[in-house]
């Protein structure tokens, strides 16, 4: 059988290489964003990213470039439609109307009391989180269809399958963006495009740094995890490159949780 079904899935190098692939992560330009690119880019893909920061996009094409990584980049707020919009026709100029992988990366969120979150602070983080992911997916499909195989994955979070104070905004973005992902790995298999999500827990990241010096938080944050410890970055990107690997060719409308245990542990 073809197209990566049945007797294809056969062992062999191809299966893990993405050599020849192209992909688009939105926000690569630090945390989980940059630790994507990095690993499809060893993987052999060609990639496309963004970030709202020039300067911070330019120096990290700059060190990609040095590690010769196949990386381009585009300076877009996701949360923007027409920002989006040129994103997206910059991908298909860049790869030639054809793409094989696209990754929703770029999120953002606060620590803010429901009572207290104004219209605006909702909004921003509906468009930045969901409308983004929506939006681009649409604009990415035809050229995802155009690749023959192409591959989604989204970055969603634990907050999106547990309750947790404080952010329950931001996890309703991430909820609605595992269901999307479940929803559109039904409607659009037909056209060999497969859609997956991976949900972190705790992640070492630039803007959890500030936190993570701090032991109590530390504690508290790590006590339901049977690993003991937060995630690093890599550890999410690994499970998002396997995802896109061709040896992933069976896996259709899951959500990955990368929390080391925690949202499966029932000890106290």
């Amino acid at each position: 059988m073809e197209n990566g079904l049945g007797s294809s899935c056969i062992a062999n190098d191809e299966r893990w290489s993405l050599a020849g692939a192209t992909a688009v992560v939105t926000g690569g330009t630090k945390g989980i964003g940059y630790a994507i690119v990095e690993e499809l880019a060893r993987f052999g893909a060609a990639i496309h990213t963004c970030s709202r920061n020039e300067a911070e996009l330019n120096k990290c094409l700059k060190e990609w470039g040095a590690k010769n990584f196949k990386v381009t980049g585009s300076v877009c707020d996701v949360s923007c439609q027409a920002d989006r919009e040129k994103l997206m026709e910059d991908v298909k100029s860049t790869f030639g109307g054809k793409l094989s992988i696209l990754v929703n990366n770029a999120g953002t969120g606060f620590v803010k009391p429901m009572v207290a979150i104004t219209p605006d602070e909702y909004k921003f983080m509906m468009s930045t989180n969901l409308e983004s992911a929506f939006h681009l997916t649409q604009l990415a499909h035809p050229l995802l269809k155009a690749s023959g195989a192409g591959t989604i994955v989204n970055v969603s979070s634990l907050a999106g399958i547990v309750g947790i104070d404080n952010i329950t905004i931001y996890g309703a973005t991430k909820a609605a963006l595992n269901q999307l992902t479940r929803s559109l790995a039904c409607e659009w298999a037909k056209d060999n495009i497969r859609t997956n999500c991976v949900a972190p827990g705790s992640v070492r990241t630039p803007l959890m740094e500030p936190l993570l010096a701090i032991e109590e938080f530390v504690a508290k944050e790590t006590y339901r995890i049977p690993l003991g410890r937060v995630a690093e970055s890599e550890e999410v990107s690994a499970v998002v490159a396997f995802l896109c690997l061709p040896a992933a060719c069976y896996i259709n409308g899951q959500v990955i949780c990368v929390d080391g245990g925690k949202s499966v542990n029932g000890n106290l």
